[in-house]
């Protein structure tokens, strides 16, 4: 494929009609940056909330307290709760959202470095996977970004395409 994972994102959800949004903790508003270094991008990206700190999680996109004290900032409810939360903030169809811990420290025997949630969220309901990465901090970032765009076009390439205008 000559065509980045971006560009090819950006196509799809322009072809669909649809928009997207990123709330991002470990990566740091990458998955943003790469999506809107696409020409045409303002015409499918809404958005996008880092939130590194767990009162913006709480404040800017409504997660629960009680998910972040029950489970933490690193889990599948936290990352469930983030693409819900910045899809209904921004109006977006599709909420992608990642949080982990990419190192390198902050690693524990439950959580190592390179634990990464990925959640995505739409009209049809949400779910987050878990991501289990090497490499350093950059690595670590740059794949989970990777997989967060492939997993949005994903998403994307499930609506049919938008009728066409007469």
């Amino acid at each position: 494929m000559d065509q980045s994972i971006e560009k090819t994102l950006v196509a799809t959800l322009a072809a669909k009609g649809l928009h997207i949004a990123t709330a991002e903790s470990c990566t740091g508003g990458l998955a943003a940056a790469r999506i809107t270094s696409v020409a045409g991008a303002s015409e499918v990206f809404d958005g996008a909330v880092v939130s590194y700190a767990n009162r913006v999680k709480e404040e800017l996109l409504g997660v629960p307290e009680k998910i972040l004290a029950r489970h933490g900032a690193v889990s599948a409810e936290c990352a469930c709760a983030m693409a819900q939360g910045v899809r209904t903030l921004m109006g977006a169809d599709i909420g992608v959202s990642l949080t982990g811990i990419a190192g390198p420290g902050g690693g524990t025997p439950e959580k190592p470095v390179g634990t990464v949630y990925l959640g995505i969220a739409d009209a049809a309901g949400v779910s987050a996977r878990l991501l289990t990465l090497s490499g350093d901090r950059d690595a670590i970032r740059a794949r989970s970004v990777q997989a967060a765009l492939a997993a949005a076009l994903t998403q994307a390439e499930q609506y049919p395409a938008r009728p066409e205008e007469t």
